[in-house]
């Protein structure tokens, strides 16, 4: 049976080595990538599905500021090639996403297919409102809502954010974290 259930930092190792198996190196050449130099993703959204105690799949969320809107970049989302199809990568959006919403994020935006992401709600990023440092396919830009009329107004340049300099809407990351210190770790068997 597979679980989803947050990251912890033992996890590090397999999810890169999940990394290399389903983008290879060429990953860090990507401009969603350069979000990622220096910048910790959040970690009470970080996930993981695991089948038994091997990690088969991942997904993280990273600070960025379009403005002075914080929001986040979802990715990557990762699935063992062995496992695909069996619903582990919406299984861990829709958790991300949720857990997302609940901290108060405004919107979440990606690079990545329509259809595959449409199924949570995704949707094309109207063209020209955004700006990233480096080429992106604009069919490929995505965004979605987490707080209703969130992107009504929202354009311009998108940044990376630190962390520390990035303070987190609501109470959820702090609750989180404290329940994972005490061992209490949601799990959500798929």
């Amino acid at each position: 049976m597979v679980t989803l259930t947050s990251e912890s930092p033992a996890d590090a190792p397999a999810i890169e080595d999940l990394l290399d198996h389903c983008f290879g190196p060429g990953r860090f050449a990507k401009t969603a990538y350069r979000f990622r130099e220096g910048v910790a993703p959040i970690e009470s959204l970080s996930l993981v599905a695991r089948e038994g105690r091997d990690v088969c799949g991942s997904i993280r969320f990273w600070p960025i500021l379009i403005g002075k809107s914080r929001g986040l970049l979802l990715g990557p989302l990762a699935v063992d090639p062995a496992r695909r199809g069996q619903g582990i990568g919406i299984g861990l959006m829709m958790m991300g996403l949720t857990r997302a919403r609940q901290a108060g994020f405004p919107w979440v935006m990606l690079v990545g297919d329509e259809p595959y992401y449409a199924r949570v709600g995704f949707r094309q990023a109207p063209p020209g409102r955004f700006t990233l440092p480096g080429p992106v396919d604009p069919k490929r830009l995505l965004i979605r809502e987490l707080e209703p009329a969130s992107l009504s107004t929202l354009s311009g340049p998108v940044r990376a954010a630190q962390l520390a300099a990035f303070a987190i809407p609501g109470k959820a990351q702090k609750t989180s974290n404290q329940n994972e210190r005490k061992g209490g770790r949601k799990k959500r068997a798929l």
